[in-house]
């Protein structure tokens, strides 16, 4: 491993997709600013460009929604061959940028927690700066995708960040698309199809659009209109962490932290809702079906990165681990529904090894920890900074000289970077 070689290739990775203020996942495939790609980037700025770093988050919340909500995709520069466009998400005029209307997995708080802990006196002013904003944000998840059992629900499919995931099965089975409008999909011209959501998904995915727009993402109405709405992991321990790095940045910088402590109470109580007996883990619940959707996926463990304690979790981890070369794949290899390349239905993501490792340390489970953060590294080492990878052979696949694969090295798989 050529360590010196791939940290600076990683360097290069990122400084290739800055568009001025703000990076791009990867040429190409996704020509825009995404929400949660966003906040790994700045992670991996922050270890050789401070300021750049938090010129990334800054950029990101400047697209925030009067009503608190920071969009999922920020539409800074038109790309004519990308769709869905900013006409066809029809949120141009909900914010200060062209946007989707749907957020993502917030993870910025804890991510700039991270940074400003890694050079705090530098830090400080542009954390301050950020906090009301993050605290608007943290307050519309409460206000608009909160259940009354305290789990985080998504109301798109894009939401969770887990386009496909065996775990949207069921609901997207009860969707019917009605007079959908015909569409190109950008994804499949710039990767092969069999690494991509199918047409089945797709047209849901498009179809939801088609409602938000029609109710002009109003969040409320959205929420109550929304033929989707799924509880899901990856929401509801993401937030429930954001929760607590943001009170912590809160009470050291000497802000108002608000109802932070009352809404982390309600989030433990809402991840204890997601555990499902019959399997033994923590799983997506389909609010409109009633019905579990029985997924152990990388969002399951994610529990110990949220703070809630959950050894029974840890059989199904070294299961997990034992099944494949380069864990964590993003559903069990066990399960009928894996599919070892194609998204999130199987293929491990770097990033979220990152949070399951973090999880995994803070709960005082540092082998594991550590064994992950070598995985990971020797699966870059040795196959790329592709998107995602097949977690058998670790064949890459999706986008490559991928942002966050390269930020996740920078900051954390690599072995000159610091202690996350």
């Amino acid at each position: 491993m050529d360590v010196q070689a791939l940290d600076a290739e990683a360097r290069a990775i990122l400084r290739g997709n800055d568009r001025g203020g703000y990076t791009v996942p990867t040429e190409g495939l996704y020509p825009y600013q995404w929400n949660w790609d966003s906040a790994f980037a700045a992670w991996g700025f922050a270890t050789f460009d401070l300021d750049r770093a938090w010129v990334e988050m800054e950029t990101l919340f400047s697209g925030q929604w009067p009503d608190g909500m920071v969009p999922h995709i920020l539409f800074h520069k038109r790309d004519p061959a990308y769709n869905p466009s900013p006409e066809t998400w029809g949120a141009v005029t909900n914010g200060p940028i062209p946007a989707s209307g749907i957020s993502q997995p917030p993870i910025a708080a804890s991510l700039a927690r991270w940074i400003w802990e890694g050079a705090p006196e530098a830090s400080e002013a542009r954390l301050h700066a950020l906090y009301p904003k993050m605290m608007a944000w943290h307050r519309w998840f409460m206000d608009y995708r909160t259940t009354e059992a305290g789990a985080v629900c998504i109301t798109h499919p894009w939401e969770a960040g887990r386009d496909n995931t065996p775990d949207w099965d069921g609901a997207m089975q009860a969707l019917e698309p009605v007079d959908l409008e015909p569409y190109k999909r950008h994804d499949t011209e710039e990767v092969d199809s069999s690494m991509r959501p199918t047409k089945f998904d797709y047209d849901r995915y498009m179809y939801l659009v088609q409602i938000g727009r029609a109710l002009k993402w109003d969040a409320a109405s959205w929420w109550r209109e929304t033929p989707f709405r799924v509880a899901d992991p990856t929401m509801t321990f993401t937030l429930l962490r954001a929760h607590r790095d943001l009170l912590a940045v809160g009470e050291a910088l000497g802000e108002d932290t608000g109802d932070l402590p009352a809404w982390i109470e309600r989030l433990e109580a809402g991840a204890q809702s997601l555990w499902n007996d019959g399997l033994a883990s923590f799983d997506s619940f389909d609010m409109g079906q009633g019905a579990w959707a029985g997924c152990v996926s990388n969002a399951s463990f994610m529990n110990w990165y949220a703070g809630v304690a959950e050894d029974r979790m840890l059989s199904h981890l070294d299961r997990v681990q034992a099944l494949v070369r380069y864990p964590v794949p993003s559903h069990d290899p066990e399960s009928p529904r894996f599919d070892s390349m194609r998204y999130w239905r199987g293929p491990t993501w770097a990033m979220a090894n990152a949070l399951i490792a973090r999880g995994l340390r803070d709960a005082g489970f540092a082998d594991r920890a550590d064994r992950l953060r070598q995985d990971t590294a020797d699966l870059i080492a040795e196959h790329g900074f592709a998107e995602y990878f097949d977690p058998l052979n670790g064949s890459p696949a999706g986008g490559q000289s991928f942002t966050w694969t390269a930020a996740v090295w920078l900051a954390w798989a690599s072995p000159t970077a610091r202690e996350i």
